[in-house]
């Protein structure tokens, strides 16, 4: 029993892990279950059977993704500014290009709109958290507001993608915007 059970879960890990893979590769309206099965080495039917659907393996994958994305934008200590945003950067020249195809087809996938506002969700958390320090006292929301949206995906692809900065470049202006909202507080 121990052996089948192992088994079954070491083939859902295998379908999840090519499912990640593939949002990797694609959009996710791209992803197909015959690849994702393929990948893993399985039918589609053993995909469905696992899974359920489609929207299913999906959310599942994003979620997977999730986890890895908090763990790595949190690397730094709350207030250390330089290190919240090296980690920041960190997180999107890994995975920014993802976020961004993902954010365009919003729309049009309905599985990916909560794990997308989960996102949005973790990322003012994120934020809350890493200036924690600098926004002590402030309950106006003003302030977070302004730093969720100096640190957020949209200005790193501006900057890097948009307009061509290198990383350092980049980040050098990111610390910049976030200094200057932290000194008009």
């Amino acid at each position: 029993m121990r052996v089948r059970a192992d088994s079954a879960n070491a083939t859902r890990e295998r379908i999840l892990e090519s499912a990640v893979a593939e949002l990797w590769r694609r959009r996710g309206s791209e992803v197909r279950l015959e690849d994702v099965a393929a990948r893993a080495g399985v039918t589609v039917q053993t995909v469905l059977r696992i899974f359920g659907r489609r929207s299913a393996l999906l959310a599942s994958a994003s979620t997977q993704l999730r986890d890895r994305i908090l763990e790595q934008r949190e690397s730094a200590a709350p207030g250390d500014i330089a290190g919240t945003i090296t980690a920041l950067f960190d997180h999107y020249e890994d995975m920014g290009d993802f976020v961004i195809r993902n954010l365009a087809e919003e729309e049009a996938l309905p599985e990916l709109r909560e794990w997308l506002e989960q996102g949005r969700r973790a990322h003012r958390q994120s934020m809350q958290r890493q200036f924690a320090p600098q926004l002590a006292g402030r309950q106006d929301g003003v302030l977070l507001d302004a730093l969720v949206i100096a640190c957020d995906v949209y200005t790193w692809k501006l900057l890097r993608r948009d307009a061509g900065r290198t990383r350092p470049d980049a980040e050098a202006c990111v610390r910049f915007i976030v200094s200057r909202i932290l000194e008009a507080q």
